[in-house]
């Protein structure tokens, strides 16, 4: 997968808006807690949930953990007419660091270009990921379910793409 654009920058400075079917918030953890068809939208950002808990930390920084079966999200990649979608069982998004890790039957695409393993980090400031089963012991050969597996899609060819046939 090509890591050389990024999420839209403009996202983290958008407000964060939630629909679900119920919610509840403690201002004094700084935590709120939504169930039920939960929807986040953030700028292009896009997590879709059976539940979403969101908390602030004290320097004003958001970050959100979201379950389903699976949780998805979904990002316009910046100066680029695509966008990178995760699905997995648990979605978390550091909005300090724009990462998301994706956790359990994880699945991580960008247009056709596809990712699944069981743990997926996502660094969507410089489009970077890292792959693996979290119980990774190197002894026990793998199971074709414990695997990283990646579909990397050619580049067209074309005028601005001189990319030849073997």
């Amino acid at each position: 997968m090509p890591r050389h654009a990024v999420a839209e920058k403009g996202d983290r400075d958008k407000p964060i808006n939630i629909t679900a079917d119920k919610g509840s918030e403690d201002n004094k953890k700084q935590e709120a807690i939504f169930e039920g068809n939960v929807v986040l939208t953030q700028g292009t950002l896009r997590v879709e949930a059976n539940r979403v808990v969101v908390h602030r930390d004290k320097d004003g920084f958001d970050y959100a953990t979201a379950t389903g079966a699976p949780a998805r999200f979904r990002q316009k990649r910046d100066l680029a007419d695509d966008y990178v979608e995760g699905f997995a069982q648990r979605i978390e998004y550091n909005g300090k660091n724009d990462i998301v890790e994706l956790f359990e039957k994880a699945k991580l695409t960008r247009g056709q270009d596809e990712l699944t393993s069981n743990y997926i980090h996502y660094d969507s400031r410089t489009e970077a990921f890292q792959a693996f089963n979290p119980a990774d012991n190197k002894a026990t050969p793998k199971q074709d379910g414990e695997r990283v597996k990646a579909v990397i899609q050619p580049k067209a060819k074309g005028p601005g793409n001189p990319t030849k046939n073997p």
